[in-house]
């Protein structure tokens, strides 16, 4: 009994060690504090990537400050929303916020609209704010899209539209990647050139804008090969990638 007693403690020294040793964060959308949850991915492992609490990702975080900057305490109520390809994670944070809030998908069931970005049915001028988040990445005339977005913006209206960034430039694909969900890009921190010629101003928000205990950042560990070695990523042990959210007003 005593040696018993004595592997025990032993085995929770270990454990607060371990729990010690390991990075500490703040997740600013439910307010737990303490590690964050690696996340197993088709090609490999992002450390740091999951709050174990709500489960909001890296990309969820700096989106939520992002709006939480730029909507801040503007009456929103009153106006329109159009939310794309809605995660769930997102639904009652805009639907609480947009009394006029609509959600759309090219075939997502239970979406308000089933629409092609490329070619919306919207009249000019419909809605207030558009958000499509790891969106335009898929569609293969995505000038068009953001052309589309651009049309039924209403004036000083705003869009927010995250890519997946992988390098500093951009990279098509001759065909969808089924080892990236279908992605014809794989886009750089060039990207958001391209939203340039359609909207008045688009303000870039970074993971480095954000204070480092929401940690925003990508930390991707590789181990698969795929198109997005052409964008000369080296295999290394574990890649710092830059996120970036774009506010794009009309």
């Amino acid at each position: 009994m005593r040696y018993f007693g004595l592997r025990n403690s032993v085995n929770v020294l270990t454990f607060k060690f371990r729990n010690h040793d390991k990075e500490h964060y703040e997740c600013p959308i439910c307010g737990y504090r303490g590690p964050f949850l690696d996340k197993v991915t088709y090609n490999g492992i992002r450390k740091h990537a999951r709050c174990p609490n709500c489960s909001a990702l890296e990309r969820h975080r700096l989106q939520f400050l992002v709006l939480q900057e730029v909507l801040g305490k503007k009456e929103t109520a009153h106006l329109r929303m159009l939310h794309v390809a809605p995660e769930a994670f997102f639904r009652d944070f805009f639907s609480q916020r947009f009394d006029q809030y609509e959600t759309a998908d090219l075939k997502m069931k239970g979406a308000d609209h089933i629409v092609d970005l490329q070619h919306l049915p919207f009249s000019d001028n419909t809605y207030d704010f558009v958000f499509a988040s790891h969106v335009l990445e898929h569609i293969p005339d995505d000038r068009k899209a953001i052309s589309e977005i651009r049309r039924i913006l209403r004036p000083n209206g705003m869009a927010v539209l995250p890519v997946p960034i992988y390098s500093e430039k951009t990279v098509e694909f001759s065909e969808p990647d089924p080892n990236e969900f279908g992605h014809v890009r794989a886009p750089g921190l060039d990207y958001f050139d391209r939203y340039q010629p359609y909207f008045s101003k688009v303000e870039r928000f970074d993971s480095g804008s954000q204070p480092e205990k929401y940690q925003v950042f990508v930390y991707q560990e590789d181990c698969r090969p795929s198109k997005t070695e052409n964008l000369a990523l080296t295999s290394m042990p574990c890649r710092k990638l830059t996120d970036v959210v774009p506010v794009c007003y009309v």
